[in-house]
């Protein structure tokens, strides 16, 4: 592998990994407008998605039984995922090539990123 394939691989994998989630969040919108097009909306008081909504697997769960909530939260999921799968992708891309100085830092990058998305509050 050469690093202009690479490029192209790396290129290819966001540009799905953009779309799809976007087409995710764009379904799970449609949902909503479809089924709350009467509701009555106030502004006087926010009220944040239930605590099914702040964990992975509860995005996971609603999304699967296609609750537009669930679809938009697990689009933006994807969107978030979509840098981390662009580094996963370039130390396999890295270490195909035999640069090992750039595998490794790639990796440090992983490391770094999945602490701060394991410890986000």
């Amino acid at each position: 592998m050469d690093d202009k394939r690479l490029e192209t691989i790396i290129g290819k994998l966001l540009r799905a990994g953009v779309l799809f989630s976007a087409l995710v969040v764009a379904a799970g919108g449609v949902l909503y407008l479809v089924l709350n097009h009467a509701a009555r909306v106030s502004f006087r008081t926010f009220a944040a998605g239930g605590p099914q909504m702040r964990t992975v697997s509860g995005i996971l769960q609603s999304a699967a039984h296609l609750r537009s909530e669930g679809l938009m939260q697990a689009g933006l999921v994807l969107l978030i995922l979509t840098p981390v799968a662009r580094v996963v992708m370039a130390i396999a891309g890295f270490a195909l090539e035999g640069d090992r100085l750039y595998a490794v830092v790639s990796f440090i990058v992983l490391v770094i990123l999945a602490f701060s998305l394991l410890h986000a509050v």
